[in-house]
């Protein structure tokens, strides 16, 4: 979409026509007959437009909730956002914790997810992209949301920003490539990693949004490591500097709970040794955060493998920051003995978890050919150089 063809949409015919393809979308009506439909009242660029945007707006619901229905995307501005709830988070640690700053310049905005975050927590931010259309796109966000007297956005090449008159400075660098494909190395971040830490260095501080498997050795030495999952899924990293860092070099932070843990300095690797009773899968935000320890520590536990995240316990305790499942079988693996117990335990539904396993559970899955009506928790891992399977069932 090209920024003229945006504008289009914002005047009042734009508004109708996107209006018309929301209906039509939310009525069943496919591609073909949506276009034929607005054609009838709209140019053809308007219709593609507006249908274009319908469109993101379905797919923005999952990440923003409501405001989907008022805001507008790109599709790639659309990928990187921030999820609402990921974002209220972050913002709430700006105008609260540990020091409350009252001004935030969001380098590098995109289509403005966390600067309508900031700016709802009653902060002054000044957003800045390189990129016109998503500017165009940000200042609309910034409008349909009513914030217009707390945030502006201007076009401008986050390298070349200046942080002075700023109490904080935050960074969600680009990192995907114009085809879409993800960027894993944030020296190939856009901008450079090397430009995104001088930018939080000249404030009094600073967060960059990270791809959560940034590998720790490039995470410098003053930042504070925040991974952040929501329900189950690990969603991003945000590194914090200066007077956001709370003295925990790492932490995982659960979400809708808001739970967070951090490193407890008196402990060492966990223990190893044989299954116990219950099995304890800890969250994607706790392994990349480092802290397996700590939750090993909290439900009196132990690993099956000291190089594989699954935690073994003779106790049931309860912790937000591991799924816990009774372990009913612990077998060698082998297609053959675990699809004969599988089928004598009657089983014809079965979720497969691995780790630490080279096992294709797809594959597995059809191999297996099951029928019964009841279900089973299967865990796929290694203990010392064996392949085992793991019969559980699912503690809630």
């Amino acid at each position: 979409m090209e920024t003229d063809a945006f504008h289009a949409l914002l005047t009042p015919d734009g508004r109708r026509a996107l209006s018309h393809a929301e209906e039509l979308l939310a009525s069943g009506a496919d591609r073909v007959a949506a276009t034929a439909a607005m054609r009838r009242s709209h140019s053809a660029e308007l219709t593609a437009s507006a249908l274009t945007q319908a469109r993101l707006r379905e797919r923005a619901v999952d990440k923003f909730g409501a405001d989907a229905k008022l805001m507008y995307f790109t599709p790639h501005g659309l990928e990187q956002a921030t999820r609402t709830i990921v974002a209220t988070l972050r913002a709430e640690r700006f105008s609260s914790y540990p020091q409350a700053v009252d001004n935030v310049i969001d380098v590098c905005c995109g289509i403005g997810g966390d600067l309508v975050a900031l700016a709802r927590r009653g902060l002054t931010v000044e957003g800045v992209d390189l990129d016109p259309l998503t500017v165009a796109v940000a200042r609309a966000n910034v409008a349909a949301l009513g914030l217009q007297d707390l945030a502006k956005v201007t076009v401008a090449d986050a390298a070349e920003s200046g942080v002075a008159g700023h109490d904080a400075v935050f960074a969600d660098p680009a990192r995907r490539r114009s085809g879409g494909e993800r960027i894993f190395d944030p020296h190939a971040y856009s901008p450079s990693w090397s430009t995104v830490l001088r930018l939080v260095s000249g404030a009094r501080a600073g967060c960059v949004k990270v791809a959560p498997g940034i590998p720790h050795e490039l995470i410098p030495a003053r930042a504070e490591a925040e991974w952040v999952s929501h329900r189950g899924e690990v969603k991003e990293a945000a590194l914090w500097f200066g007077e956001f860092t709370s003295g925990a070099a790492r932490r995982a932070t659960l979400l809708p709970s808001g739970e967070t843990l951090t490193p407890d300095p008196s402990l060492g690797p966990p223990p190893d040794g044989p299954p116990g009773k219950y099995l304890y899968e800890p969250d994607g935000a706790v392994i990349r955060a480092h802290l397996v320890a700590e939750v090993a520590a909290a439900v009196n536990g132990w690993l099956l493998d000291p190089r594989v995240a699954y935690i073994t316990s003779n106790e049931l305790i309860g912790t937000p920051f591991a799924t816990a499942y009774e372990i009913e079988e612990v077998l060698p693996f082998s297609l053959k003995k675990l699809r004969a117990v599988l089928r004598h335990r009657g089983v014809g539904t079965v979720t497969v978890k691995k780790r630490g396993s080279a096992v294709d559970v797809e594959k597995l899955r059809k191999d297996l050919k099951l029928d019964g009506d009841r279900s089973a928790v299967v865990v796929l891992t290694r203990i010392g150089i064996k392949p085992y399977a793991i019969l559980c069932n699912h503690l809630r």
